[in-house]
């Protein structure tokens, strides 16, 4: 696969972008391209941060996934507005990230120039060919009464006997 990359902010290489947290990553580090450092408030709107990057992917089977960096909504509060921003091929806008501050109160979450927010994932995608059918060919047991209706007990509630070592 090869996605052509435009580096809108000159910033980026000097940063390091770009790179991957490790070698074995799944996600593209992205970079705020802020002017200035930015607070996010507790519970406020959230604000669209430049990744500093455009690009297009130009292939129907695959898509890219803007994601929250795991540590920062850990231990931070920092989530994506959207929780996950979906790319399309055929998109070639400014990449931006939608950052929101999750906490109910406190201080706010400090992002200065440069700071990894979010990282980008390039996944493959399907296109199922739709039957439209009445009715199913086969009737599975689950039906109705979605979300939550297979509850939340542990299949095993029981702990596993200790092992003596």
């Amino acid at each position: 696969m090869r996605v052509e990359l435009k580096i809108l902010d000159p910033r980026l290489p000097g940063w390091g972008f770009p790179s991957w947290g490790s070698s074995l990553a799944a996600g593209l580090d992205l970079h705020a391209c802020i002017v200035r450092p930015l607070v996010l408030e507790p519970q406020r709107p959230a604000v669209l941060i430049s990744a500093g990057i455009a690009f297009r992917i130009n292939s129907p089977d695959w898509c890219a996934l803007v994601l929250p960096r795991s540590g920062l909504g850990h231990k931070e509060g920092l989530v994506l507005g959207n929780t996950i921003g979906l790319i399309d091929a055929d998109y070639e806008g400014p990449c931006l990230i939608s950052a929101w501050n999750r906490n109910p109160a406190g201080e706010g979450i400090r992002v200065r120039p440069g700071d990894r927010i979010a990282q980008l994932v390039f996944t493959r995608i399907a296109r199922p060919e739709f039957a439209i059918v009445s009715t199913f060919s086969t009737q599975g047991s689950r039906q109705e009464d979605g979300f939550g209706s297979t509850g939340i007990e542990a299949a095993c509630p029981d702990p596993p006997p200790a092992r003596n070592s």
